[in-house]
């Protein structure tokens, strides 16, 4: 093999690591985003307090009384 042609490969391997780390690293963070992203709000029928919880959720327990509440749908 010629020197020329082994370091086209070696480069063109390099090349193709580095992309392929870039894009799942790059999706990774882009699902640890839109997780972090994602709040459902709530409010407490029995303390009248506001709160969100991080996540897709129906039901959360208010922090202040603990009372199960449904999620608020605007």
């Amino acid at each position: 093999m010629d020197l020329q042609i082994a370091t086209v490969v070696y480069c063109l391997l390099v090349a193709a690591l580095f992309l392929g780390l870039w894009r799942y690293y790059d999706r990774r963070d882009h699902a640890r985003f839109e997780q972090e992203r994602r709040h459902a709000a709530f409010h407490c029928v029995r303390c009248g307090h506001t709160y969100a919880v991080q996540g897709d959720h129906e039901t959360a327990a208010c922090p202040r009384c603990a009372h199960e509440n449904a999620r608020l749908k605007f």
